[in-house]
């Protein structure tokens, strides 16, 4: 006479049968996402941490950085002295500067040059609270993205989220500042005097757009060199928080 066993027996097979069905479907990549969020040692930055301590961390890095390359940028030589983004003459305007050197007005073409640095130095203060705010507004897949990118994926982040605003916020300081400082009639008077050299011909150029363009081009080289620093230098990363989510 066969034994009835219940429907113990039954159950644990359809158990394991759910089980199966479930790694094999679409819910397997999300049970395997689950397992490395608890703790997967997948060698990259931040695993095992949360999606919370990742976003904060990340933030908070960012803060520093983009504090810090504003302070570096926004003072007195901060680009004029910074061989890697002082502003020189524009490209286009290179047989301009040769034309008025090789008549003796070299000394006023350093003044324009250093005109046009200063001019970005007071314009990078701007950028701080810009930045701040595309800290704010980063997802938490943004964070996971740029955490686990290049050396220098949050300042691309930037470059994309930010630079419009910047650019609306750089123009007016520029325009104001090389009017002050004497850039834009200095720059009309090298136009006028080039103009009155034999066969020569300028050609019309908007210096404030160009040095707002060179501005931002060196502020996020030196954001970059921020980046890197946090990202390879245990020694840059002030907090706690830091060195966990950096930790590789």
């Amino acid at each position: 006479m066969r034994t009835y066993r219940g429907p113990g027996r039954w159950s644990g097979w359809l158990a394991v049968g759910a089980v199966l069905f479930l790694l094999a479907g679409p819910a397997a990549a999300q049970w395997d996402k689950l397992l490395k969020g608890l703790g997967g040692g997948d060698g990259s930055a931040g695993a095992g941490l949360s999606d919370v301590k990742i976003g904060a961390g990340l933030k908070e890095a960012l803060q520093v950085a983009t504090e810090k390359a504003v302070s570096l940028t926004g003072k007195t030589d901060g680009y004029f002295s910074n061989q890697a983004i002082k502003i020189l003459m524009p490209e286009k305007l290179r047989s301009f500067e040769s034309g008025l050197r090789a008549v003796g007005y070299g000394g006023q073409v350093d003044e324009l040059v250093l005109g046009m640095n200063r001019a970005a130095e007071r314009a990078a203060p701007q950028a701080k609270q810009i930045f701040f705010d595309a800290i704010g507004e980063m997802t938490f897949d943004d964070s996971r993205k740029i955490l686990n990118g290049g050396d220098t994926a949050a300042t691309e982040y930037f470059k994309a989220k930010t630079t419009p605003r910047l650019t609306t916020a750089f123009r007016p300081v520029v325009e104001q500042s090389m009017s002050q400082v004497g850039v834009s009639r200095q720059y009309k008077e090298l136009v006028g005097r080039f103009d009155s050299i034999p066969f020569a011909k300028s050609q019309a150029f908007d210096l404030d757009g160009y040095v707002v363009d060179k501005g931002l081009g060196g502020l996020f080289v030196v954001l970059g060199e921020q980046e890197k620093q946090i990202r390879t230098n245990p020694t840059a990363r002030a907090t706690e928080l830091l060195k966990e989510v950096f930790k590789r």
